[in-house]
C-alpha cells in the first residue's frame, strides 16, 4: 500500500534542498553585489540594494574567459568520449564474454582508482613532458582518462550485467555477429547506463583541477578551475568577478543535469531492483 508523505517529510526536503544549494546561492548573491558590499558588515547580507553586472562583465572582458571556457569543454567532451567508448568496450567483455581473470581485472581496475593523484602527478608529469605533451589538450585527456576510467568500467559492467542473457542467443540463433549483437542489441539497450556515466564523466574532468594546474602552464591551456584560481589583483583576491565567473561554470551543468535527470535517474537506479 503507498502511503503518501507527511508535512514533515516535505519540510526535511525543503532544508536539505537549501543546505545542499546554499554555496551556489551564495555564490549568486555575491556575484551581483558592488565591491563595497562585498566586505564591511554588508559582507554577511545574502540581499543587495544595488544588484550589478559589472563583475560578469569584468569576467569575460578583464580575463580570458571564453578561452578557459573553450579549453574546458574540448577537453571534458574529448575525455567523456574517448573513456565511454573505452569503457563500454571493455564493461561488456567483462560482464557478456566468460574467460578467466575476470575478478582479477576487475580488482586491478579499482586498485587504479584508488591511488590519489598527489602520488601519480610527479610521474605524469614527467611522462607528458618528455613526450613532448604538456601544455596541450592531449597533455590533459590522457590523465583524465585515467582517473574517469576505472569508475567508469565499473558503473557499466552493473548496467551490461543486467541485460538479459536471452537476447545475445536470440541474436546469434538469428546469424547476429559478436559485433551486431554489440551495436544492435546491447547498445540500446545500456543507454541509460551509458549516459549516465557520461554525465559523471564529463563533470569529473570539467572540475579537475591538479592535473590542469601542473601539466598547463601556458595561460593559452588554462581549463576553468585554474582560471578562477589565479583571478587575483596586485593587493587584493576579486571575490566579486571569482563569484560571477563561478556561477558562469556552474550553471550549464545545473542546466544539463536538469534536463537530462530522468535518464541519469534511470542509469542510476539500474540494476538497483532485482527483477
Amino acid at each position: 500500500m503507498n502511503k503518501k508523505a507527511g508535512p514533515m517529510f516535505y519540510v526535511f526536503l525543503v532544508v536539505f534542498v537549501f543546505i545542499v544549494m546554499f554555496p551556489f546561492l551564495w555564490m549568486l548573491a555575491s556575484s551581483i553585489k558592488p565591491l563595497s558590499e562585498l566586505f564591511g558588515d554588508k559582507a554577511f547580507n545574502p540581499f543587495t540594494n544595488n544588484p550589478t553586472l559589472k563583475n560578469y562583465v569584468s569576467v569575460f572582458v578583464d580575463y580570458p574567459f571564453m578561452r578557459y571556457l573553450w579549453n574546458s569543454t574540448v577537453v571534458a567532451t574529448i575525455t567523456t568520449v574517448y573513456t565511454v567508448l573505452v569503457a563500454s568496450f571493455a564493461a561488456y567483455s567483462i560482464a557478456r564474454l566468460n574467460f578467466k581473470g575476470k575478478p582479477i581485472i576487475l580488482g586491478v581496475v579499482l586498485s587504479v582508482s584508488m591511488f590519489p593523484q598527489v602520488a601519480t602527478i610527479s610521474p605524469i608529469y614527467i611522462f607528458l613532458k618528455n613526450l613532448g605533451l604538456t601544455n596541450s589538450y592531449l597533455g590533459l585527456i590522457i590523465p583524465y582518462t585515467t582517473i574517469t576510467l576505472p569508475l567508469s568500467i565499473w558503473l557499466l559492467v552493473t548496467f551490461f550485467r543486467k541485460i538479459p542473457f536471452d537476447l545475445e542467443e536470440a541474436a546469434k540463433i538469428d546469424g547476429a555477429s559478436l559485433w551486431q549483437t554489440y551495436w544492435k542489441v546491447i547498445m540500446p539497450l545500456a543507454v541509460p547506463g551509458i549516459f549516465t556515466t557520461a554525465i559523471l564523466v564529463f563533470i569529473a574532468a570539467w572540475n579537475e583541477f591538479l592535473f590542469a594546474l601542473t601539466i598547463n602552464t601556458a595561460d593559452k591551456f588554462k581549463t576553468v578551475p585554474v582560471g578562477i584560481a589565479l583571478f587575483q589583483g596586485q593587493y587584493t583576491i576579486p571575490w566579486g568577478e571569482i563569484s560571477a565567473a563561478t556561477v558562469v561554470v556552474t550553471v550549464p551543468l545545473v542546466i544539463m543535469v536538469l534536463i537530462f535527470q530522468r535518464r541519469i535517474v534511470s542509469g542510476l537506479t539500474s540494476g538497483s531492483v532485482k527483477e
